[in-house]
C-alpha cells in the first residue's frame, strides 16, 4: 500500500481550488510520504537501449519499480507528450507515439481510472495531433485524448518562483492524481535543446513568448512549481538540428533510448549527454539542480543501464 497524498484528497481537503493552486509544486511530492528505503531499492535512472519503443519504455519503467509504484487504483492520470508541431514520427518533433500509448497502457493496467492525453500545440492542433500519430495511438491505449482549450486555464500563484511568480496554467493537469511527463529529446534555437523540463510548458496558457525572457530561469520555476513524478524521456529519435520544429530526415538521429526517472533535472541532464553537451552548459538544468530536483553531476547518480539488443 503507497503512503501517500494525491492531488485529489489535498484539494478536498483545502480551502478552496484558489488556495490550491496558489500552494508550491502541484506534483505536491514534498508532501507526500516516500515510501521507507525508495532511494535504496531502485535507481535514479533507468537507461534501457537497443530495442524497439514499446519494449524499452516498458523495461525502463520496470526498472523503477514498476507504474504500480506511481499509480494507484481510481487515480486519474495525465500523460503529457510533447505533440506540439505538425510532424510525422519519423521526424523527430514530437514523442513517439509508441512510447505514449505504453505508458497509457500501463497506466491502466496499474488501475487507474482515466488516463487523460493533451498538449498545448504550437502549430494547429488537429494536425499535430493526427499527424504525430499520438492521438491514435494512445486513444487506441485507452486514453481519453482532448485538445486544451481556453476555459480551462487559470491563473496561478507560483510561492517559491524567483522570477516567474504567476501564469495560467491548465487545470486538467493541476487537478490530476499524477501527471507523468513524456518528452522527447531534441534541439531547441533558444535553450539548445528541449527535454523534460520545457515539456512542461504545455500545460502553460497565455503569451508564451514572454517566457523567453529569461527563459532558463523561468523554466526552473515552472519545473520546481510542477515537479513531476515521473518523466520517461524518449530518445528513440533525437532531432540534432533545426529544433524544435524540424522537418528534414538529415536532422533526425536514431538513438533507441529511453531514460526514465523521478528527478526531472537528473532525466534531462542525462539527456544532455546524447547531443554530447555537458548538463553544467545548460544553465536551466543547473538552476533545477540547485532547486533539490534532481542531481546533474551523472557521476553520482544510481544508473541502471539495460540493453535489449
Amino acid at each position: 500500500m503507497k503512503d501517500r497524498v494525491t492531488r485529489r484528497d489535498f484539494i478536498k481537503g483545502s480551502l478552496g481550488t484558489a488556495l490550491t493552486l496558489s500552494l508550491p509544486g502541484f506534483g505536491f511530492s514534498h508532501l507526500v510520504a516516500q515510501t521507507l528505503g525508495e532511494k535504496e531499492r531502485f535507481p535514479d535512472l533507468a537507461v534501457v537501449t537497443d530495442g524497439d519503443p514499446v519494449s524499452m519504455t516498458r523495461t525502463a519503467i520496470q526498472l523503477l519499480g514498476g507504474m504500480k509504484r506511481f499509480v494507484s487504483k481510481g487515480d486519474v492520470v495525465v500523460v503529457k507528450p510533447n505533440m506540439s508541431w505538425d510532424r510525422q514520427p519519423e521526424q523527430a518533433a514530437n514523442t513517439n507515439p509508441q512510447v505514449v500509448a505504453e505508458v497509457v497502457k500501463m497506466c491502466l493496467e496499474s488501475g487507474a481510472k482515466k488516463v487523460k492525453v493533451f498538449d498545448r500545440t504550437c502549430n494547429t492542433a488537429s494536425r499535430c495531433y493526427q499527424n504525430s500519430g499520438i492521438k491514435k495511438a494512445a486513444s487506441e491505449a485507452g486514453a481519453e485524448v482532448s485538445y486544451v482549450v481556453d476555459a480551462g486555464f487559470s491563473d496561478t500563484r507560483f510561492p517559491e518562483g524567483e522570477v516567474l511568480k504567476r501564469w495560467p496554467m491548465y487545470k486538467p493537469a493541476l487537478e490530476a492524481d499524477l501527471l507523468i511527463n513524456v518528452p522527447i529529446a531534441k534541439n531547441h534555437g533558444l535553450t539548445y535543446l528541449t527535454m523534460g523540463i520545457k515539456n512542461l510548458m504545455g500545460i502553460m496558457g497565455g503569451d508564451r513568448g514572454k517566457i523567453h525572457w529569461n527563459i532558463e530561469d523561468k523554466l526552473a520555476d515552472l519545473a520546481n512549481f510542477v515537479q513531476p513524478r515521473l518523466t520517461i524521456l524518449d530518445a528513440y529519435r533525437i532531432l540534432v538540428k533545426n529544433g524544435p520544429q524540424g522537418g528534414s530526415l538529415k536532422d533526425v538521429q536514431l538513438k533507441k533510448t529511453i531514460i526514465a526517472g523521478t528527478q526531472i533535472a537528473t532525466v534531462d541532464a542525462f539527456g544532455a549527454t546524447l547531443f554530447g553537451i555537458k548538463p553544467e552548459g545548460l544553465k536551466y538544468i543547473v538552476k533545477s539542480s540547485k532547486m533539490g530536483l534532481g542531481e546533474m553531476d551523472l557521476s553520482k547518480v544510481n544508473i541502471k543501464r539495460v540493453s535489449l539488443e
